[in-house]
């Protein structure tokens, strides 16, 4: 076994290979740039090594200041986690040259599949079904339109070394493809080098199913069941779930048995990831297909883990180390259900807009998990585990991935592992920048979720209008009604009690409230033991004291995780997947509100305010230029993404307030109109 191990990644999945790492007895070396000197993983490690400035390009993707790291420490060997050089052949192959040790596949399954065209005729050879396509050379557009009908609509245009949703047309007549082909070859070329396109049939009602494979040096190769990640956006994964609600014992064992042929048929060991798409049309089950592998850890590998009791670091660790599986096909099972949600720096209230900058707060729902070796340890505290490499105090940086935690929940079913999901969201606290918890949790509430009709276009066809928040029923607004109205009555109590207060006589604070969610108006009434909303009695049972951000109470035998933030009128309330601005009032002032002047929100229309924290990489127009509503006016680059951000209305530039490769902050304004 390895005495010493680099960890060529950062973030949440360098911390999960250190904490079963150090379980294992092996020392741990970290990487780390100029914008995670004071990450959690460079403080976890034994050992770490500055290897350069915080672009990925100048440090985590530079194959030589790792090697280089392994010489300076005396690493054996290297675990890549995923993304960055993880399917790079060039860093195995120059590993391997210096007699380092890689933690993952040989050279020769990760060139096989990391090419589209060719993984798909490798697969086809191995007996595993495939999409009705064309993967040899397309010509030219004449020769797209020829193989587009003989496919029959709709099909997919994909760029041969494409990857994150790039390089890719949907195509449902003969004009799309005339249209759309160049277009995929330019995006190819532009992005990967490579402007080789195949073309496949689109599969209808498609979901996301893929197979978890593990092999050995000794030939033995195993699938451990499968996950469902139909719920994506942009092609990016949001939730993942294993088992599947959608596949059967038989489909299970088809699947798994195609895509461990395919894992023999290129010599594979370690971890990897069989990736196919299944037609939800087709009831029988028989319709999936091959669609990539993945020839690494996949960041929703921890749902596995939680129902087979499998540690899939520590089984690559040890494949990596010459030593055989231990268990057997017939080992493997299916114990309960696990639902991960990834937890990213976006917010879902502004278009899914990048957020950077500072936690200003942040407390998971559980602290972050430990690796104690046990098959219950995998599945956190109660069945809750927390996957991050973040803190309180810590940056999110532009640099790199948005993604702050990964929550991970089980549950002896699928209805329990959900149940769990939106308490612990309610639980987890963030503060000082955007986040997807309330878009998650709504997710996991979701009638359609809940019943497992799950397609990938599930997020698009449920939210087409973009998120405002998950509803909330009449019920959860009374209680909420009356937590305001408990909270209302402690900070009121406690203003009377400050010294000096309303001397000489010792006033009671309020006993009657009014309670407003969403323009609707409660009456709550708290006497001694006794809560009404509205004259219905509530059985409440709270502990508050002021300055709380999270009260956990108990209505009517429930519990309910709630945050509050103190405003002006009241309190906003966040639970369930929703924000309520909730405004309380002593009953007597409630009934004059009506009188009081509504206060008309300023015009800001006439300004273009940056949406995010971000690089200001263009600006199209100067003062005095005529602009017509919809033209581009900036582009702001966050999060390796570029933002156009475009002219509400028509209209003369009056002022410009930035200027190109400035940093700006979120509501920022760039430039005024007339």
């Amino acid at each position: 076994m390895f005495k010493k191990i680099l960890i060529a990644n950062r973030g949440e999945i360098a911390c999960r290979v250190i904490k079963t790492a150090r379980r294992m007895g092996i020392q741990t070396v970290a990487v780390y740039s100029d914008a995670d000197a004071r990450a959690p993983f460079v403080q976890m490690a034994d050992e770490a090594v500055h290897i350069g400035p915080a672009p990925a390009a100048q440090s985590y993707l530079i194959a030589d200041k790792i090697i280089q790291a392994c010489k300076q420490t005396g690493a054996e060997a290297v675990h890549p986690g995923y993304g960055f050089l993880s399917e790079r052949t060039s860093f195995a192959e120059a590993l391997a040259a210096e007699g380092i040790e890689f933690i993952g596949p040989p050279v020769g399954a990760i060139a096989a599949m990391g090419d589209k065209i060719e993984s798909k005729k490798l697969a086809k050879q191995a007996g595993v079904n495939v999409v009705p396509g064309f993967v040899g050379e397309i010509e030219d557009t004449e020769h797209a339109v020829r193989i587009s009908n003989e496919i029959g609509y709709p099909v997919m245009m994909k760029a041969s070394a494409g990857g994150g949703g790039k390089g890719m047309r949907l195509a449902y007549d003969e004009k799309d493809v005339r249209e759309g082909f160049e277009s995929v070859k330019r995006e190819g070329l532009n992005s990967f080098g490579d402007d080789r396109v195949f073309i496949e049939k689109f599969i209808l009602n498609p979901r996301h199913i893929e197979i978890q494979i593990l092999g050995d040096k000794h030939g033995n190769i195993l699938y451990l069941n499968e996950r469902e990640c139909s719920i994506q956006r942009r092609h990016q994964k949001v939730v993942e779930e294993a088992p599947s609600p959608f596949v059967t014992e038989k489909m299970r064992k088809a699947m798994g048995e195609q895509c461990v042929a395919l894992s023999r048929a290129v010599g594979y060991y370690s971890a990897g990831t069989v990736e196919l798409i299944v037609s939800g049309a087709d009831p029988t089950g028989e319709s999936f297909y091959f669609l990539e592998m993945n020839t690494r850890l996949q960041v929703e590998h921890p749902v596995t883990e939680a129902i087979t009791g499998v540690d899939l670091v520590e089984q690559m660790i040890r494949v990596a180390a010459g030593e055989k599986l231990e268990m057997t096909q017939a080992d493997v099972k299916i114990d309960g259900w696990a639902i991960e949600n990834r937890v990213y720096a976006e917010d879902p209230y502004r278009g899914f807009l990048p957020s950077t900058g500072r936690l200003v707060r942040y407390q998971p729902p559980v602290d972050g998990w430990t690796d104690d070796g046990s098959e219950n340890g995998r599945r956190g505290v109660d069945g809750v585990r927390v996957d991050d490499g973040v803190y309180e105090g810590g940056e999110v940086s532009m640099f790199y991935d948005p993604m702050i935690a990964k929550l991970i929940t089980w549950g002896e079913t699928r209805d329990e592992a959900a149940d769990k999901q939106v308490a612990a969201l309610d639980q987890f606290e963030i503060e000082g920048l955007g986040h997807n918890i309330d878009f998650v949790s709504a997710i996991m509430q979701h009638p359609r979720f809940r019943s497992g009709e799950l397609t990938t276009g599930f997020i698009a066809e449920e939210y087409p209008e973009g998120f405002t928040g998950a509803p909330a029923s009449e019920e959860l607004k009374g209680k909420l009604a009356a937590v305001a109205a408990f909270v209302a009555t402690a900070r009121a109590d406690r203003a009377r009690r400050v010294d000096g207060q309303l001397a000489p006589h010792r006033l009671s604070p309020p006993s009657e409230w009014t309670v407003t969610i969403d323009k609707a108006p409660y009456e709550v009434v708290i006497a001694d033991e006794d809560v009404t909303v509205n004259g219905v009695a509530v059985e409440l049972a709270m502990e508050y004291t002021p300055g709380d951000r999270l009260i956990e109470a108990e209505i009517d035998g429930e519990a309910i995780g709630i945050r509050v933030v103190p405003t002006r009128t009241g309190l906003k309330m966040t639970t369930r997947g929703c924000i309520h601005d909730v405004q309380i009032l002593p009953s007597r002032v409630a009934s004059l509100s009506k009188h009081m002047i509504e206060k008309i929100p300023p015009d800001l229309s006439k300004y273009l305010i940056c949406p995010m924290p971000g690089l200001l990489v263009a600006l199209h127009v100067g003062e005095g230029d005529k602009v017509e509503a919809g033209q581009p006016l900036a582009v702001v680059e966050a999060m390796k993404m570029e933002n156009i951000l475009r002219a509400e209305k028509s209209g003369v530039v009056k002022a410009v307030n930035a200027k190109a490769g400035e940093s700006l902050a979120v509501d920022a304004v760039i430039l005024e109109m007339e």
